[in-house]
């Protein structure tokens, strides 16, 4: 059974993992869309010896999409339980997503039904879904260990250190082809994890990276100037983005009421399509 919660900036508070309870933070990036991407993950669970535990994980692919790392995360998160539990105690577990990206919460709370009914085709029939090699992947593994599942909608780029610490794994591996070599993944004990500043504060939803939300600050008061990530644009309610200036001008070129602002990262793209949402 799925279950779906949004969380919301009143509603938040610590977690509690117990002994049956895997938390898992995810994020997902890409450098274009398509473009080079990455993904991250955290995963707190107790181990054999009901002690409590930490795997950061990460990885990139040359030209993906961010719909696709933002699936192949929550992907690579239950991967990381398959062999680690056995086949009869995974199904026991209850695994708890904290994930930002509504794609992937409504494909695998709802939409997911549907296609699998559709043979993997949209409501036409006449294509497959979006990504049906990765919604494949994931309901297999849901349903060949009868995986237990909660997921909750959390915002991006808020300074919710699971969230951020998942965002810097993203890019990362986005960014540097040698990350495997390069970035160190932490494994380990929650208690040594809750030492450093990356995940002192990973069980409380409510608390606040400010490093993190200042940082994005001052990457967007450099925004005029520095080189654009992508461009986004809302013509009549209707958000995209785009590559280069010159595609997202055509949309908006003589439209009545369009908005339109460059994106230097990720996740600028991110806050400046919440901006529009509001507005």
């Amino acid at each position: 059974m799925r279950h779906m919660l949004l969380y919301t900036p009143n509603q938040m508070k610590p977690l509690s993992i117990k002994d049956k309870d895997i938390i898992i933070f995810t994020d997902g990036s890409s450098r274009g869309n398509p473009g080079r991407g990455g993904y991250g993950v955290v995963a707190i669970y107790p181990n054999a010896h009901g002690e409590i535990c930490v795997d950061e994980l990460g990885g990139r692919e040359d030209l993906t999409t961010n719909n696709r790392m933002e699936l192949k995360a929550v992907i690579e998160g239950i991967k990381n339980f398959v062999g680690y539990y056995s086949a009869l105690e995974i199904g026991q577990y209850t695994f708890n997503f904290y994930v930002d990206s509504k794609y992937v919460l409504q494909g695998a709370t709802a939409w997911i039904h549907g296609w699998k009914k559709n043979n993997w085709t949209t409501a036409g029939g006449k294509e497959d879904v979006k990504n049906r090699d990765l919604w494949e992947e994931l309901d297999a593994f849901m349903t060949t260990y009868k995986i237990r599942s909660k997921w909750n909608l959390i915002e991006g780029h808020a300074g919710i250190f699971g969230n951020e610490r998942c965002d810097v794994i993203a890019t990362t591996y986005a960014d540097d082809t040698n990350a495997v070599q390069n970035f160190k993944l932490y494994t380990g004990s929650l208690s040594a994890y809750q030492a450093t500043e990356e995940g002192r504060d990973i069980l409380n939803l409510d608390a606040v990276n400010q490093d993190a939300k200042d940082k994005l600050k001052a990457r967007k008061k450099s925004g005029s100037s520095a080189t654009a990530f992508s461009y986004v644009s809302m013509v009549d309610g209707d958000i995209q983005t785009h590559a280069t200036w010159k595609e997202c001008e055509a949309r908006v070129k003589g439209k009545s009421k369009a908005r339109f602002k460059k994106a230097i990262s990720k996740s600028d793209e991110d806050m400046i399509k919440v901006e529009f949402k509001k507005s």
